[in-house]
């Protein structure tokens, strides 16, 4: 989710640190233990915005590596690949290319090179017809697939309040909105894809990696807040007069230290065993 008042590369670097805190490294050993005999290991990052899971997994994989990096947005590619992890945890180099284009309508012939295939936060702004086709690309390049960050509809507050369902609710509904035909998966994502792989025989291995902030993201559970509550609102119009002492309290108590999300998430790897 991005926000108006930040801009989407603002939004994606004030997330950077909670995805990469929650991201789960128990994946990421199945993913070293699978490729531990390839060089070079060669890592397809779709829609790669500001390169954040290069940044994260580069380090944490042996080199030599080169990635190729996916995005419709020229801007944040060049910003990808300016920021881009430089170094393999074992000190191995990391080479980038970026490749401009729409990630939706990717073959398993673009992909054909890939040792891995990876993803951050993308699988809920799919169509189900638009997931299936990229997972049949991906299941057809015959490697390993890291999907991360993928929303759940689930969040939870302390301190509770009695509206948290009821705008969690109209939020979830708006991911599954309807935009310009494409009908959005939304939270049903993690599901979709765990099927569409299994219809291709491609076993998946499932993970939590939830979002915890606290007292330490007060900057990040403001700005997400924000977009959460007004989508709900754009979902459901009719909140917008019961919801203001409610986004007024919940920005204070987050000002003040005293209030704690957690966002839930699911990363699925497929095809790494």
């Amino acid at each position: 989710m991005s926000t108006e008042t930040l801009g989407f590369a603002a939004w994606l670097a004030l997330r950077e640190p909670a995805d990469a805190a929650a991201r789960s490294t128990d994946l990421v050993e199945q993913v070293r233990r699978h490729l531990a005999e390839t060089s070079p290991i060669v890592v397809h990052d779709l829609g790669t915005g500001t390169g954040s899971m290069g940044r994260w997994l580069a380090p944490r994989l042996p080199g030599p590596q080169h990635w190729v990096m996916y995005d419709r947005d020229p801007d944040l590619l060049a910003r990808a690949r300016a920021g881009m992890a430089g170094r393999a945890a074992d000190g191995g180099p990391v080479s980038v290319q970026t490749r401009e284009c729409d990630i939706t309508r990717l073959t398993a012939d673009d992909l054909g090179d890939a040792t891995l295939i990876t993803a951050s936060a993308l699988l809920d702004m799919l169509t189900a017809d638009e997931l299936d086709r990229m997972v049949g690309a991906c299941a057809d390049a015959g490697c390993p697939t890291l999907f991360t960050i993928s929303v759940l509809g689930r969040v939870e507050f302390t301190p509770a309040d009695p509206l948290d369902v009821e705008i969690a609710e109209a939020f979830n509904a708006h991911q599954r909105r309807t935009v310009d035909g494409r009908s959005l998966l939304g939270p049903d994502a993690v599901d979709a894809c765990v099927e569409a792989f299994r219809r291709r025989g491609v076993p998946t291995v499932v993970r939590s990696s939830p979002w915890r902030l606290g007292p330490d993201q007060a900057a990040l559970i403001s700005e997400w807040f924000t977009g959460w509550l007004d989508a709900a609102v754009a979902q459901r119009p009719e909140l917008a007069e019961r919801v203001g002492a409610y986004a007024d309290r919940r920005r204070a108590e987050a000002a003040a230290g005293d209030l704690e999300v957690v966002l839930h998430h699911r990363d699925i790897l497929a095809g790494g065993e």
